[in-house]
């Protein structure tokens, strides 16, 4: 979370003379705790008041002038109000506009005014304003700093930023519309229907509906390669990827790490990972996300997000892949870790809720916003139990669809043991979901059908989390230069001399190197490759062995 800045004392006196004493006197006593602004202008100082608020600061104090040419001070500090409603506001007044002052304090519910001159400030100036900034303080809570969005709920767009802010491990505050710090910042900015989603940055930047590529370049995120020709680019920000990078980028190879959405992969939306070696109270996705992120920047890696590779070309002995904006990059070797993602599930209905109340995975993004409500999760692997029991901490009750009688056959046994021990988390055997039913353009029942008799009733739900099966992110591999099984996962090393019909696909005489694909100098690591054991650590080990069979293959270029 970002850094919260000091509150604000604001003064206003057209007098230059007054106004340099007063600045020097609240910057003598106030600097340490709060930001000292002054103007010689009423209205520079609204314009300021205004500019303030759009960039999320606090104002704890406002001091004005009365006699003023553009406008009273006492009209001054009842504009201001409507910015600030809780600041504190004081005039400073000549004792011939005593009389204003008294009128103000009860028309417009002034906290003070101040006789000019106020020498000396130990007696006749700080005793009342550390009054008032006292009182203030009481009922303060610092405004958030980082990234604010505020959209609706049940908007697929809405999730879509969210959930990549999170993957990205940027913080933010998520903001309904209809809230009313969400209606308080859509009135300060103007925002309309349209504008929805709308992304506030830390430094007051509105970025309307934004796509992530905006949102990238406005965050300093780097989305295009800065290099012709790399060593080895890796496809795949995962824990292979990330592995691969940090083994590359410490062995000195010119290393390039392109990621279509976000780091982590499906492990870095984990709300809690428990079996990886050196964590035995286990981590978060999003902490090992960091960690390694951590290490590939230290060791010089160069990363392109979000960028999607949509085909690689052969030439030579280079390999040119061509980028999602058009753009190209040509590298020695290549590492596909692009890991996998969660199927699909075919009821009728999916399609018209997902992200507005059904979501895939991205259950710590959508968790706050199922805070004392019904929830449904669809699948018996690890993921699954790991998301249900994050949601079981907000939701009022989790429910676990499954289709084999119980998760032994699917689950590790230390997370069925939690499950079993958490009240409000429930697994349901024999179950499939046949149709989600919404209104108001989200989710709210779901048609199940009992598989044991073939039954089929209606739940009333808030929500649906799915984690089904995985499927690779090959399909930009579809051109059939590189070999996949029945599965789409790439098929690599020894497998590819399984049988005569995969062995022709090998043209060299040496024999493929483990991890290697059918095209040489093109790998592939963790997930995405064909027999992989589908867990972290292994992902983390064949990223690192896929740099030691990179280097061996460049040696023979």
């Amino acid at each position: 979370m970002a850094k919260a800045s000091k509150p604000i004392i604001l003064s206003v006196d057209d007098d230059p003379q007054v106004l340099r004493s007063l600045k020097r006197d609240l910057r003598n006593q106030y600097k340490d705790d709060y930001r000292i602004i002054s103007t010689d202008s009423a209205e520079q100082a609204i314009e300021a008041v205004e500019e303030l608020k759009k960039k999320g600061e606090t104002i704890a104090l406002l001091l004005s002038d009365q006699r003023m040419p553009e406008m009273l001070g006492v009209d001054f500090l009842e504009k201001a109000k409507v910015f600030f409603p809780r600041a504190k506001r004081a005039l400073l007044t000549a004792y011939s506009d005593t009389g204003a002052a008294i009128k103000a304090i009860n028309d417009v519910q002034l906290d003070y005014y101040l006789l000019k001159p106020w020498d000396p400030p130990e007696q006749k100036l700080y005793p009342v304003l550390d009054e008032l900034l006292e009182d203030w303080q009481l009922g303060y809570r610092p405004e958030f700093r980082g990234i604010k969005v505020i959209g609706y709920q049940y908007s697929p767009k809405s999730h879509e930023i969210k959930d990549w802010l999170s993957g990205n491990l940027m913080p933010y505050r998520w903001l309904d519309v209809q809230s009313d710090k969400g209606q308080e910042l859509t009135d300060v900015h103007s925002l309309q229907t349209i504008d929805y989603p709308t992304v506030i940055l830390e430094d007051g930047e509105v970025l309307r509906n934004p796509d992530a590529d905006q949102l990238a370049k406005q965050l300093g995120m780097s989305i295009q390669a800065s290099e012709d020709l790399y060593d080895v680019v890796i496809i795949g920000a995962g824990p292979a990827g990330m592995a691969a990078a940090v083994y590359g980028g410490s062995e000195g190879l010119k290393t390039l790490l392109i990621e279509k959405r976000a780091p982590g992969g499906q492990a870095g939306t984990s709300s809690r990972i428990e079996n990886y070696l050196g964590f035995p109270s286990g981590l978060s996705g999003a902490e090992l996300t960091r960690r390694a992120m951590a290490q590939t920047l230290r060791f010089g890696v160069e990363m392109v997000n979000p960028r999607e590779v949509v085909s690689v070309d052969i030439q030579d002995q280079y390999k040119v892949l061509t980028l999602d904006d058009d753009s190209t990059v040509k590298t020695k070797a290549l590492i596909v870790t692009t890991g996998v993602e969660y199927r699909h599930l075919p009821a009728e209905g999916v399609d018209n809720y997902t992200g507005a109340g059904i979501y895939y995975g991205a259950a710590m993004t959508e968790a706050n916003a199922c805070r004392n409500k019904k929830v449904f999760v669809v699948g018996g692997g690890n993921s699954a139990g790991q998301g249900a029991v994050y949601l079981s901490k907000f939701a009022e009750k989790v429910s676990i669809l499954i289709r084999r009688p119980d998760l032994t056959s699917s689950m590790s046994s230390y997370l069925i043991d939690q499950i079993d021990a958490i009240d409000n988390i429930e697994v349901i055997g024999h179950r499939e979901i046949v149709k989600a039913c919404g209104e108001d353009e989200r989710l709210r029942r779901l048609v199940i059908k009992n598989t044991e008799d073939d039954s089929t009733f209606e739940e009333e739900v808030d929500a649906l989390f799915i984690f089904i099966g995985a499927r690779p992110r090959t399909e930009w591999l579809d051109s059939g230069q590189i070999m996949r099984d029945d599965r789409g996962f790439v098929v690599t090393g020894r497998d590819l001399l399984a049988n005569s019909e995969s062995r022709k696909s090998w043209r060299l005489e040496r024999t493929p190197y483990l991890l290697e694909s059918c095209q040489p100098g093109i790998f592939a690591a963790g997930d995405v490759r064909s027999g992989a054991m589908n867990r972290v650590a292994s992902a983390v080990g064949e990223g690192a062995m896929a740099i030691k069979l990179v280097h061996e293959y460049l040696a023979t270029i």
